[in-house]
């Protein structure tokens, strides 16, 4: 089959897809990714077709407060509904809809009768066992799980209005609202794989049978990729390192947290890393080729075992391959569901307790390197959960079901 992946969002948000996408080429279909343009070398690197959606989160500016955040939301959706059409057009025999995709795809779906299959980074559904990822780590008891969990997608039905309503309007389809639709699909059954680890999340009690759990999906990793000389000469000058960096989050205060991290380094005698990012963080104090190195994008699957911990922002995806490598993780939360994902790593022993980004001063998160580094308990959790995570195999559970949902006359090139 053609299938065409969509999703939108932060590097966190993407490059999942791009290892899920190699393993569906792998077995026999033509895999299409549609996400904005920045991360066309992504796709590109995996051996994926791209297909580019219009909208760039970046180009709606860094905004403050609830009312704010929620007009910005708002505009980026609407202006990834205006590419979604086409970017199906292009030849699609099935569609696969990330959470901040699949509000938007289910409508495209409708209209082209092309079948959609959900394929989520994060539990979405309400359930009862724990708060919504948005919520942080904190449950509210069962009922109060269960109504933060509708609330919330309540709220995200609000926020994908104006988009779905643009949406249907060029697809001349009649008015039908955003939560309308989520009804639909509910009632329906829609099949929604979900690429967490079970290590990490138990597939909740209450789940509805048509909500799967599979296991992670890993960015794609070229198996001839080699990590850069002066960061192999570095690992091999001493002891295992601290890396510490903090992905899509915390544009402008590399400064800052450059020289948080060196201090923190410095006080609990570690040797550290930091990853650049968008923050661009900088070695403020260090002298080069000293005890601190300043790298860029590095595939996590390649370096993250050969580090003594993991200081990170508790993005769904940089959590699990900390977890992944057997590596304890220092987490620094900004946003969105990265409290829940340090929660779920200091609840399973795997991390320290987390450290809110305001409260970051390099005292705190020397304490915390300390005791990652130096208490046995945490590398110990982080192996055993690491080994759970080895014996998933999350993108082979979306290509079962993949060819489960396959009518046996499907071929790639035949369009329904």
């Amino acid at each position: 089959m053609r299938i065409l992946i969509t999703t939108a969002g932060s590097r966190g948000d993407v490059a999942p897809y791009t290892g899920l996408g190699a393993a569906l080429r792998d077995a026999g279909h033509e895999v299409a990714l549609a996400a904005t343009q920045s991360f066309a070398p992504l796709a590109e690197e995996a051996g994926l077709e791209f297909r580019p959606l219009p909208a760039d989160p970046r180009s709606h500016g860094d905004v403050l407060g609830k009312r704010e955040l929620l007009r910005a939301a708002a505009a980026f959706l609407t202006d990834l509904g205006e590419g979604f059409a086409g970017a199906v057009a292009e030849g699609t025999d099935l569609l696969l809809l990330s959470t901040t995709t699949a509000p938007l795809g289910w409508h495209v779906a409708e209209a082209t009768g092309i079948p959609s299959m959900g394929v989520y980074l994060q539990p979405t559904a309400p359930t009862g066992d724990f708060a919504p990822t948005v919520a942080g780590a904190r449950s509210l008891g069962r009922f109060g799980n269960r109504a933060a969990g509708r609330f919330t997608l309540h709220m995200a039905d609000r926020v994908f209005e104006p988009a779905v309503a643009r949406l249907r309007e060029r697809l001349e389809l009649p008015p039908l609202t955003a939560a309308r639709m989520r009804r639909r699909q509910e009632e329906a059954a829609r099949p929604v794989l979900h690429g967490f680890s079970t290590a990490l999340v138990p597939r909740p009690s209450d789940w509805a049978d048509h909500l799967t759990v599979t296991g992670c999906w890993w960015p794609y990793v070229d198996a001839a990729h080699r990590l850069p000389a002066e960061l192999e000469d570095f690992l091999a000058a001493g002891p295992p390192p601290v890396l510490i960096g903090f992905g899509s989050m915390a544009a402008g205060e590399g400064e800052r947290l450059g020289a948080i991290a060196v201090r923190a380094l410095r006080r609990a005698g570690l040797r550290g890393i930091l990853q650049s990012g968008i923050a661009e963080l900088v070695a403020a104090g260090a002298s080069a080729g000293d005890d601190v190195l300043v790298i860029g994008d590095v595939p996590h699957a390649l370096l993250f075992p050969r580090l003594a911990a993991v200081v990170h922002h508790a993005g769904a995806g940089t959590a699990a391959a900390a977890v992944r490598a057997g590596v304890p993780s220092v987490t620094v939360p900004v946003a969105a569901d990265q409290p829940f994902w340090a929660g779920r790593l200091a609840a399973i022993g795997a991390g320290t307790a987390p450290i809110p980004f305001p409260s970051l001063t390099a005292e705190r998160l020397a304490d915390a390197l300390t005791a990652a580094v130096r208490e046995p308990s945490y590398a110990r959790a982080a192996a055993a959960a690491g080994r759970h995570m080895a014996a998933e195999d999350g993108a082979g559970g979306v290509v079962t079901a993949v060819r489960r949902l396959a009518p046996p006359s499907s071929a790639p090139g035949r369009s329904r």
